[in-house]
């Protein structure tokens, strides 16, 4: 087995457990890393949808805009110069919030309306209701977009998310546990293999014992020495032989 196929281990059982510990923590990473995956795709498909949505509504609201902007010039002459001339502040402004979403920050965009009307009286003498709806039109366009823009920029930011997570857990799945599985095999194979070379030599060590008590029993019979078993006890009933004086 080669270096790149398991984690290089001396085969102990402390490194055995080690492995088992970092495979359960491989499975569990492996785990909270889908189900990250999972909940970023779910968002990632609303948030798509409402593009699409959002565009297919783009098209006839920008459409009205300009056919309403086309009406005003038409009815009222230039607008612009008069309202640029009356200009202080934008009205119009766009707040910048943060959404977590599965510990992801996705960047929003809000359309806020600021202060009071200043152009409202604005082409009444002549083509005021054009004007008016010259105005609703484009505000309603500019909220379509800052909504759009929004849209896509967590798009954006969940695509390139979800293909690095998704990259973690397939690096979990098909080369971490893998690799931490053919170790942990690697080590239980060799310690059984240790054990039973452990085994059989403590065999050929207690048959090589025994092979040389039954020489030395064999040497002392044949030297007419009595091989001692223990210790003789004299509380044992033994009789003794009758002396005759």
């Amino acid at each position: 087995m080669s270096g790149k196929d398991k984690v290089d281990l001396f085969p102990s059982r402390l490194n055995l457990m080690l492995m088992k510990v970092r495979l359960k923590g491989a499975h569990k990473g492996h785990s909270l890393l889908k189900k990250k995956s999972d909940a970023l795709t779910v968002r990632f498909r609303q948030i798509l949808r409402k593009i699409i949505e959002a565009k297919m509504t783009m098209g006839e609201v920008m459409k009205e805009a300009s056919f309403s902007l086309a009406e005003a010039r038409f009815t009222a002459g230039d607008v612009n110069s008069l309202v640029l001339q009356n200009v202080s502040k934008a009205q119009t402004k766009v707040s910048l919030k943060k959404e977590n979403v599965a510990g992801v920050i996705l960047t929003t965009f809000e359309y806020n309306a600021d202060g009071e009307d200043n152009y409202e009286l604005t082409g009444l003498g002549k083509g005021g209701q054009q004007v008016s709806r010259l105005r609703k039109n484009y505000i309603k366009a500019v909220t379509l977009l800052v909504e759009l823009a929004s849209l896509q920029t967590s798009f954006i930011i969940l695509d390139e998310v979800i293909k690095i997570t998704n990259r973690r857990v397939n690096a979990i799945e098909h080369v971490i546990i893998p690799r931490v599985e053919r170790t942990i095999n690697y080590i239980v194979s060799e310690l059984d293999e240790s054990e039973r070379e452990e085994f059989y030599r403590l065999k050929k060590i207690q048959a090589k014992k025994k092979k040389i008590k039954q020489l030395l029993e064999i040497a002392r019979k044949a030297a007419g020495m009595r091989i001692s078993e223990g210790p003789k006890n004299i509380l044992d009933a033994e009789r003794d032989e009758d002396l005759l004086f």
